[in-house]
């Protein structure tokens, strides 16, 4: 225990503006969703412009076409995100107090959530605007990776999601009663932020990446969504063995009746909506047809 870390002396905020009345932040974990969104932005973009990573040489959509989705991902983002933790984490506490659902300044947001509203808005946009949904859908599983590694580095900055108490030499003392709240006089947890980051984040982005721009792995609809739900799936579950899970995950009012019974095999919330990620990204990898 003697060689845990401390917590880095890293505020939450990179900087505030006092505005008479209003006070204006920008929260680390606010500016990973922005950095996320204009790098992954401008990774399309370059693919967009070599038409010979798509299918019969034709890239999926154009720059403006490009912007407009782009307001309908953080749009699925915030909802899905929102509503995924209300649902699968505090489904109980939101149904005594409703009025915070829409309070997303003060924290709880869903990584399933959010996937699944970026699901169903980019499912929605591209049948409405007449373009492949699959070619859209490897367009943005190739950059999701980018936004997942700034957003569980932010996650560590704000010492929160932290990991099981550990001994390891790497083990990190997060500040707060909650961090601290063990059988031990320090409490020193795997900074499983960290491990997620590299591993859903660094390394299947780079993959993606690497099959993408040098393989020609684009030319094959469905194969990089595949490959993403897959290696998130795979990465988020491993990861949970580390990460301290999800107190609501076991309260009572949790609508998931089946959650709760998986749970009870030692299942946490995260592996179990993680098994049909992987289930489903290993099925459309297998059956992506060469364009």
């Amino acid at each position: 225990m003697f060689a845990a870390l401390p917590f880095p002396d890293i505020s939450p905020i990179l900087f505030s503006l006092n505005l008479g009345d209003f006070t204006f932040a920008l929260r680390w974990y606010a500016l990973a969703y922005i950095v996320g969104i204009l790098l992954g932005w401008q990774v399309i973009k370059m693919a967009l412009r070599r038409p010979g990573l798509w299918p019969a040489d034709t890239a999926p959509m154009d720059n403006r076409q490009l912007e407009d989705l782009a307001g309908w991902i953080v749009l699925g983002v915030i909802l899905g995100g929102r509503l995924g933790y209300v649902l699968f984490y505090r489904f109980d506490y939101y149904l005594a107090h409703p009025l915070e659902v829409v309070q997303v300044w003060q924290g709880g947001m869903s990584f399933h959530g959010g996937f699944l509203g970026v699901v169903a808005v980019t499912y929605l946009w591209a049948r409405r605007s007449g373009l492949p949904v699959a070619s859209i859908s490897d367009s943005l599983a190739l950059v999701a990776p980018i936004g997942l590694m700034l957003g569980r580095i932010a996650n560590f900055i704000n010492a929160e999601l932290w990991g099981r108490v550990t001994d390891v030499p790497w083990a990190v003392i997060f500040p707060g009663e909650a961090a601290q709240d063990c059988l031990l006089p320090v409490c020193a947890r795997h900074p499983s932020q960290l491990y997620e980051a590299g591993l859903e984040g660094l390394i299947l982005g780079a993959v993606l990446l690497g099959l993408s721009f040098g393989r020609g792995a684009l030319r094959r609809p469905w194969f990089i969504t595949g490959l993403f739900l897959a290696g998130y799936g795979a990465s988020r579950f491993i990861v949970e063995f580390f990460r301290q899970p999800d107190a609501q995950f076991v309260a009572p009012g949790n609508p998931l009746g089946w959650a709760l019974q998986l749970g009870e095999y030692g299942l946490t919330m995260g592996q179990i909506l993680s098994i049909p990620m992987l289930a489903l990204g290993l099925w459309l990898a297998s059956r992506a047809r060469r364009a």
